[in-house]
């Protein structure tokens, strides 16, 4: 695979890091990735993905641009409320790499369309904002065998994990809270998504060139008002419907 000049330049930064070089550069071009959701997580994820020189984007999401979104959701602009995000969201990235192929699919992920959309890709990135959106696409992944990087936040807490095999999204959250919170009720300030989107992102990147260690049955806990994050690691359920 031979980059063009403009790539050459464009990837500099990449390309004298011992942990990545051409080969990971390559790497990242030959990928694809499919983003589920194209909002508070989705969007800076998205922007960093493109930037990095993923070949290929799918983004799926059903919703529209709102103003409200424009708090955090930094992919999108004033004049682009009411326009599908993806759209939005995919003209946004080809005009920050025009070297990225973006898959628009402005619709939700379902029980019965998820297999088929993840089927396609080789890692996928869950910046969902519901349980059960988060539980289909946790299915659909360990039934295709592949990577899931799982972003969520709320107020000014946020988590990402990675899983691959066991232990799977569903061995942590078994089943779906009765209090689940939403942004919409509870808030979220706007950097955090930035901070749990871009950290989502950089898993990608580790998981696709062989950089440095992915949090692969782990999952890193980020506290925004104290400044402080850990690490603490999944356990596989036995008993799970999805893993077990």
């Amino acid at each position: 695979m031979i980059f063009s000049e403009d790539e050459v330049e464009r990837y500099a930064r990449h390309l004298v890091l011992s942990e990545m070089g051409g080969p990971g550069q390559q790497a990242l071009k030959r990928a694809r990735v499919l983003i589920v959701g194209a909002g508070g997580v989705g969007s800076p994820a998205a922007l960093y993905l493109a930037a990095a020189g993923v070949g290929t984007l799918g983004l799926i999401d059903d919703d529209v641009v709102g103003l409200s979104n424009l708090q955090r959701q930094i992919a999108f602009s004033t004049a682009q409320i009411g326009r599908s995000k993806v759209e939005a969201a995919a003209e946004r990235l080809v005009g920050l790499n025009p070297h990225v192929a973006i898959e628009t699919f402005a619709e939700r992920i379902t029980a019965e369309n998820a297999a088929a959309r993840i089927e396609a890709f080789d890692i996928v990135l869950d910046g969902a904002d519901d349980f059960q959106t988060r539980l289909w696409v946790n299915a659909a992944c360990v039934a295709a065998g592949k990577p899931l990087v799982s972003g969520a936040l709320g107020r000014w807490n946020g988590q990402v994990g990675v899983f691959e095999g066991q232990p799977c999204y569903q061995c942590l959250v078994p089943e779906i809270p009765p209090d689940a919170e939403t942004c919409a009720r509870v808030g979220v300030v706007g950097a955090l998504t930035g901070v749990i989107g871009s950290m989502a992102a950089l898993e990608v990147v580790k998981l696709i060139t062989g950089a440095g260690e992915a949090l692969t049955g782990r999952l890193l806990l980020y506290d925004g008002l104290a400044g402080s994050a850990r690490t603490v690691r999944v356990a596989a359920d036995p008993e799970c419907p999805v893993c077990g």
